[in-house]
């Protein structure tokens, strides 16, 4: 029922620009789901959705992670040994690796498959993301680091 239910949710936020959680409500609710607030605050949250700019100029929710975007099992490793740090500025992020390492976890970061980012370059000790928010780059720089742990 939730897989459904955040599948359902992901349709919606593509299909229309939806700006609050009582939206959000309304709507799965006209498409026979009974949920309360406290649960598609939850289901937010599960699914790292973000408030983006609408063509309105107000806010809507936009999925720009995969939901279940984990890191393949063999490449963690990779990550874990090769990172070193990362930071943002703006809607770039820059993680610090290993010398020699930065196409290894670039490789790695890119088989997560995250919404939202538009490419990634690799040097010797350093990876540049270009991510389409800010928001995305604070999100992923936190991630990485608590998956670097």
């Amino acid at each position: 029922m939730k897989k459904d239910r955040h599948e359902e949710i992901l349709k919606i936020i593509a299909e229309e620009p939806i700006s609050t959680q009582e939206e959000l409500l309304r709507r799965l609710t006209e498409r026979g789901f009974t949920v309360g607030q406290a649960t598609v605050s939850r289901d937010i949250k599960k699914l790292n959705l973000i408030k983006q700019a609408a063509p309105d100029g107000g806010q809507m929710y936009a999925a720009l992670l995969n939901a279940d975007a984990d890191m393949p099992e063999k490449l963690m490793p990779v990550f874990k040994n090769s990172f070193v740090s990362c930071d943002f500025a703006g809607n770039l992020l820059v993680i610090r690796t290993l010398s020699g390492m930065a196409g290894a976890l670039a490789s790695a970061v890119d088989s997560m498959q995250l919404r939202g980012v538009l490419g990634s370059i690799a040097g010797d000790d350093t990876v540049l993301l270009v991510c389409k928010t800010e928001g995305l780059a604070a999100e992923l720089s936190m991630r990485f680091t608590r998956l670097a742990e």
